[in-house]
């Protein structure tokens, strides 16, 4: 099932944790409706600005898997409304060059650039929310002092 021009379903249920582990990433009607709101209002229009193929590091997450990762209880993964995205290194387009068109062209609900250093984020999360307002947060991940994994507001 296609999910938009680029995105399958099958791209954002692949999991190699829920694999390894024998849990189901079976997602609900309700879900599949936002991944592919998702897939429209921001995949999508990122895979036709550069005009390469995407990766998904992260796409939904049944609650079971979301919480053998140590998911937050909140995550709009859990919802089908957030995608990883990781070039892996790869050459252009960055992963801050994507952070940087989502945060300047797309409205979204939550964008956090996921670690990394101060060139470039070691991946980027986005979400859309599909029944609300966006809220337009943009956040970026640290670990503290005890290695805990915290947010702060994007600068």
């Amino acid at each position: 099932m296609k999910l938009s021009n680029n995105l399958s379903l099958k791209e954002m249920l692949k999991s190699r944790t829920a694999s390894r582990l024998g849990i189901s990433n079976s997602p609900t009607v309700e879900h599949i409706e936002n991944m592919m709101e998702l897939a429209l209002n921001i995949f999508q229009p990122i895979r036709n600005y550069f005009d390469i193929p995407i990766y998904i590091s992260s796409g939904y997450r049944s609650e079971a898997l979301n919480t053998a990762i140590g998911g937050s209880k909140t995550s709009q993964h859990s919802k089908g409304e957030a995608i990883d995205i990781d070039r892996n290194g790869s050459n252009e387009p960055t992963n801050a060059q994507i952070f940087d068109y989502i945060k300047n062209t797309l409205e979204f609900d939550q964008l956090i650039w996921e670690f990394g250093n101060d060139d470039n984020p070691e991946w980027v999360h986005v979400s859309h929310n599909a029944t609300g307002k966006q809220r337009g947060q943009i956040l970026k991940a640290y670990k503290d002092s005890n290695n805990r994994t915290k947010y702060k507001i994007y600068e």
